[in-house]
């Protein structure tokens, strides 16, 4: 780190205990990407998806649940990018192992009106989230080992063009998550020279 730099270790993305295109390196990955992100312009709490692009990944791009509201959100996606995101999940912190695995969450994702299979995913090995302060995560920026688990889906790049999404999970006991999103997919927009 340079001698007059303001960036501190914490801003450095920690290195992950899976490979990053793994379904577990995805999940601690869209947990590190909501832990970036402060209070302001947390994309779970996002009410439009004017956030929506705030430090996304160049590989894929994340989309947030809720924290228990309905929300209908639209955003621009580059083309070319897989779609990820829970439709139910929780993460627990500080962790020393694996998550604990819920019986009774459900959900489903619609896409285009085509309805998607989810994937269960847990993150058996805590991994490091240094958010931003007040983060909606961890709430700090101090290193903290996290573990998450959840009903997540990889959406294959979608077409350009204009398309819906809906996500609705529930924990079984009356919290639920309920999201729309209209997606515009374009082209990433050309270098001038």
């Amino acid at each position: 780190m340079p001698f007059l730099s303001r960036k501190t270790p914490a801003d450095e993305a920690p290195v992950l205990p899976y490979h990053l295109e793994s379904p577990e390196g995805l999940a601690a990955r869209w947990v590190q990407w909501v832990a970036a992100a402060g209070p302001v312009k947390n994309p779970v709490e996002d009410e439009t998806g004017e956030h929506a692009g705030l430090n996304q990944p160049d590989d894929v791009w994340f989309l947030a649940g809720t924290s228990g509201r309905r929300m209908e959100r639209q955003c621009v996606v580059p083309v070319g990018r897989d779609l990820f995101l829970p439709v139910f999940n929780f993460w627990e912190w500080p962790a020393a192992g694996p998550p604990n695995v819920l019986e009774g969450p459900s959900g489903s994702l619609v896409v285009d009106g085509v309805a998607m299979d989810l994937d269960e995913i847990s993150t058996p090995v805590p991994f490091t989230v240094a958010g931003a302060r007040l983060n909606g995560v961890t709430g700090r920026r101090k290193p903290v080992p996290v573990t998450v688990w959840g009903l997540w889906k990889r959406v294959p790049a979608l077409p350009a063009g204009e398309h819906h999404l809906r996500a609705v999970g529930t924990d079984g006991y009356g919290f639920t998550v309920d999201v729309s999103y209209r997606l515009l997919v374009t082209p990433a927009p050309q270098p001038l020279w």
